[in-house]
């Protein structure tokens, strides 16, 4: 693929701020933190995070961190407290509200492109910038995907039949596994593990069209989720090897 020509500062700035973004919104934010939102503490606690990982994935870059920190929390702050609950739930405000994050993140990663080379990590940037881009992914992949299919779901009455949070676990794991093969060049094993879920599914689902459905949209929806992100993620290892 052609060179994007972007500068390497830049782009290890940008894939810095965006881990310490999926690491503040996701693997830091319990699913307690995220209920009780709307307690002041709690919401400045998130906060709070947002701005430690910047300022940790920067290098000490205080000055970066501090406006991305106070920017998500404008974000949040409107979903929160200006959305109505009930749609502030919804897939689209979620997907509205990351968009907006990301945006931010490009915005300050253009302003303030040398941010990681004057931080502490300035040295090993070049070095840390791949395995930080593939732990972004696999949190883009599994965690933020979990999320996205959990809400899709949502939108369907079905109570659950099995062993609790069998079905969310299942769907980690496979995107865990998507991930991987994607990233380890071997996509086409994807369409083994469609064929295995069918055939471990089909003696439950066969007989209920109500429960075959419900698998069928959330199989499909996690593994279009997981190789979208994947690819995505690929991408972004590409360009930032090229821009070296």
């Amino acid at each position: 693929m052609p060179s994007l020509a972007l500068p390497s500062d830049m782009i290890q700035t940008f894939i810095a701020l965006l881990l310490a973004h999926m690491l503040a919104d996701f693997p830091l934010q319990t699913d307690r933190m995220v209920a009780q939102k709307r307690k002041l503490p709690v919401f400045l606690a998130h906060i709070a995070l947002v701005y430690v990982a910047t300022w940790g994935a920067l290098g000490g870059a205080w000055h970066v961190a501090l406006p991305v920190a106070i920017t998500h929390g404008l974000i949040d702050a409107f979903k929160t407290w200006v959305l109505k609950r009930e749609r502030a739930n919804t897939l689209a405000a979620f997907l509205g509200d990351q968009t907006l994050h990301v945006l931010t993140l490009i915005a300050a990663a253009i302003y303030w492109p040398n941010a990681i080379s004057n931080g502490l990590w300035a040295q090993a940037a070049q070095f840390l910038t791949p395995p930080a881009l593939i732990i972004t992914g696999f949190i883009l992949t599994v965690s933020m995907g979990g999320t996205v299919v959990g809400k899709i779901m949502s939108g369907f009455d079905m109570t659950e039949t099995g062993l609790p949070n069998a079905g969310k676990m299942i769907g980690t794991l496979e995107r865990v596994m998507i991930y991987i093969l994607v990233l380890s060049g071997q996509p086409a094993g994807v369409g083994f593990l469609i064929a295995a879920k069918s055939v471990l599914r089909f003696e439950t689902a066969k007989d209920d069209r109500k429960v075959s459905e419900y698998v069928i949209i959330g199989t499909l929806a996690s593994f279009a989720w997981a190789l979208g992100a994947a690819s995505i993620t690929t991408l972004l290892l590409e360009i930032a090897t090229q821009s070296h």
